[in-house]
This record gives structure tokens, C-alpha cells and sequence, in this order.
């Protein structure tokens, strides 16, 4: 049996379902023809990012405690793309929180072992700047560390495929849900 002690020093040692999930938020951010930003992570940036052909993903980011999630939304975006607030319009968010669960092996290194996935709170923004504006290489005006390598607009059609396989069921949930709105400029 494992103490109390014991499972706050060594958060290993307690089972998955014991673990509480990381609160996240996710991004999607949609330019004038109705395409998606997504990003190929770099390998350094974490095992719970990266596997193989599946590198690309939308930004998403940790909720700083005490910041609300449409705030931390744009934080986040602006840390992994330098896309600044002003360049946004909001367009949606999804209601609930999308939750998934780590695989045993990244769980362990992920995070340092502390959580069993995450929770993410999704939201949608049409985007209103010129494509250079978004720089992945030096990020939040080059404050903030490179997470990803390489970056394109993608249809809403792509997104679920490029995800890792244990992510999958929440992109689906975001297409879903924000696949509508890929017509947003046409109403701007």
C-alpha cells in the first residue's frame, strides 16, 4: 500500500485513474479561407507531442492558476505563434472540457508524472493579421521558447489525422464542432 507521503513525492506510484488531468486550453485558429493553423512540434518540446508522422498539432497550453481559459487562449497562442490579440476575432468555444488520457509509457515522462492527460477548453478565432505575423521560430515577440518547427494552414478535413493516435477522439470532437465556421470571413 502507498502513502500519502509517498504518492505526493513519487505521483508514479499511484494508479492512472488516481491522477488528476492537467487543465489545458486548445486553439484553433482559422485564416480568411477557412483553413487551420497547425504546427509540427519539435521532438524536444515532449513525448506527449510527438510521434512520428503525427508531429502536427494545433496550439494548446496549460491554464496558469487563477487565469481564466479565454485568457489563457491567447496567452497560449501568442507564446507558440506570436499571433497578438489584436489579430483575433472570436468565434466560438466549445461548452464542455475534451478531455484524454496518456499512453502508460508517456504518462510516466510526461509532466513529470503528475497528471493522466489533459482537460482542454477549446476555442475558435478567425484570424485577422498576414501571415507573417506568425513566427514559430521566436514566438511571443521572442520571449518565450520555440515549440514548434514548422507550421501551414490545413483543411478541418486533415486535423484529426494528424494528431497522435491517443488525441484523436478530441480533434474529432473540435472539427466537429468548429468545422462550421471555416466560412467565417465571408461574414466579416
Amino acid at each position: 500500500m502507498t502513502s500519502q507521503t509517498e504518492s505526493r513525492d513519487n505521483p508514479q506510484a499511484l494508479p492512472a485513474s488516481a491522477l488528476p488531468y492537467r487543465p489545458c486550453v486548445g486553439i484553433t485558429l482559422i485564416n480568411r479561407d477557412g483553413l487551420v493553423f497547425v504546427g509540427r512540434r519539435k521532438a524536444e518540446a515532449g513525448p506527449e507531442h510527438v510521434s512520428g508522422v503525427h508531429a502536427w498539432q494545433m496550439p494548446q497550453g496549460g491554464i496558469d492558476p487563477g487565469e481564466e481559459p479565454p485568457k489563457a487562449a491567447e496567452r497560449e497562442l501568442f507564446e507558440e505563434t506570436n499571433v497578438a490579440p489584436a489579430s483575433l476575432r472570436p468565434l466560438g468555444e466549445i461548452p464542455h472540457w475534451l478531455a484524454y488520457d496518456l499512453p502508460p509509457a508517456v504518462m510516466k515522462q510526461a509532466w513529470k508524472g503528475r497528471y493522466r492527460g489533459q482537460e482542454q477548453k477549446w476555442f475558435a478565432f478567425g484570424f485577422l493579421g498576414q501571415d507573417d505575423e506568425i513566427d514559430v521560430e521566436r514566438p511571443g515577440g521572442g520571449a518565450h521558447k520555440a515549440e514548434f518547427e514548422a507550421w501551414r494552414w490545413a483543411p478541418f478535413s486533415e486535423l484529426a489525422g494528424l494528431i497522435v493516435p491517443f488525441k484523436r477522439p478530441v480533434y474529432e470532437g473540435v472539427v466537429a464542432a468548429f468545422a462550421p465556421l471555416a466560412a467565417w470571413s465571408a461574414g466579416a
